[in-house]
């Protein structure tokens, strides 16, 4: 078979297992990407969608903004082929030397520094957190405090410690947002979300 074969025969699986699932079609077509990613059923139950975060992230990624992440993992696996056509860019600052010179003079973890250090560009943009709850954390920080106005925030951390708290503290924070309740994510079903956003912003044209 393939590839686009293959993919379509996984959706076709995915649409047959989920049965009436009860999402309208935009959230569906992220939800079965995540699915896609991860094999992972469950976050049909678990996902949590801000009612503005889906058109939020199209807007975004339509008029080329750029697109943050907390990891070169996800940053490499968002489609930049079809992100192309609107101008926009997929940045991750974890490697920066002056990010990792400010960590080291601060005390903070590089993730919580990269966050502050991309203040003045994520504005009207999307910020994707697959990995460090850090992350997220420092930019409900900043976004509480109104010092940051990312468009959307996909926050989607995995792990053991603080992922689910960090989670439950985005739910509570006023902006749009796309992420999931408990211990499970990961940079590769963030990067399915944004890829998500970006198909359904090429299919808005």
């Amino acid at each position: 078979m393939k590839p686009e074969q293959i993919e379509q025969k996984s959706f076709s699986i995915i649409d047959e297992e989920a049965g009436r699932h009860g999402f309208p079609p935009d959230q569906w077509t992220i939800v079965r990407r995540m699915i896609h990613t991860s094999a992972d059923f469950e976050y049909i139950d678990s996902i949590r969608f801000h009612p503005g975060a889906i058109q939020a992230g199209i807007n975004a990624i339509r008029k080329g903004r750029r697109i943050y992440t907390d990891t070169n993992m996800l940053r490499t696996g968002v489609r930049q082929r079809d992100l192309d056509r609107f101008g926009g860019t997929v940045t991750c600052l974890m490697a920066d030397p002056d990010v990792a010179r400010m960590a080291v003079k601060s005390g903070e973890t590089r993730a919580r520094v990269a966050v502050a250090a991309a203040v003045d560009e994520m504005a009207g943009g999307i910020y994707a957190v697959g990995n460090a709850p850090t992350a997220l954390l420092r930019l409900i920080e900043l976004i509480d405090a109104g010092n940051a106005a990312p468009a959307l925030v996909i926050g989607l951390p995995v792990g053991f410690v603080n992922a689910a708290e960090s989670k439950a503290a985005l739910l509570g924070a006023d902006v749009p947002y796309i992420t999931n309740v408990g211990r499970k994510g990961g940079s590769n079903v963030a990067a399915s979300v944004v890829n998500a956003l970006i198909l359904l912003a090429m299919e808005a044209e």
